[in-house]
């Protein structure tokens, strides 16, 4: 959460953080430091949203933990900003559209990307994906 307090900072809302558990990383467990690659040498076919980490949090769990967020977030009846880490992001994103907690593992989220969530017909929806300023 460090980070995320710290990027919110350098981007002048330091003064305006509200910290909130729920927005702590995906609890790896077992897998706690192992990268992907790592992780499928000894589990193939392996992928966080949809398997989850021994001793650590399921899909179900994080889909939950992301439903209260957003929650909150709608109960705050205006526009939040929100800084966090990368997994936790995309499992919030697929769960404030309505979508399975394992579509989180088809969205790309780079470090330091933009992206607003909003409405369309009074709808959940994409407004912008990571968003990263670059051309590439």
């Amino acid at each position: 959460m460090a980070r995320a307090r710290e990027t919110a900072r350098l981007a002048g809302f330091g003064d305006w953080l509200e910290v909130t558990d729920l927005l702590r990383e995906y609890d790896y467990g077992e897998y706690e430091g192992l990268t992907t690659k790592e992780i499928q040498q000894t589990r193939a076919g392996w992928e966080l949203f949809r398997d989850g980490c021994p001793g650590g949090e399921s899909p179900e769990e994080m889909a939950a933990r992301m439903d209260r967020l957003v929650g909150f977030i709608d109960r705050t009846h205006g526009d939040v900003l929100v800084f966090g880490h990368g997994h936790c992001l995309r499992a919030l994103t697929a769960r404030y559209l309505g979508l399975q907690i394992w579509v989180a593992g088809l969205l790309r989220l780079d470090p330091a990307s933009l992206s607003i969530l909003g409405s369309e017909h009074d709808h959940p929806a994409l407004r912008r994906w990571n968003d990263t300023g670059r051309t590439d």
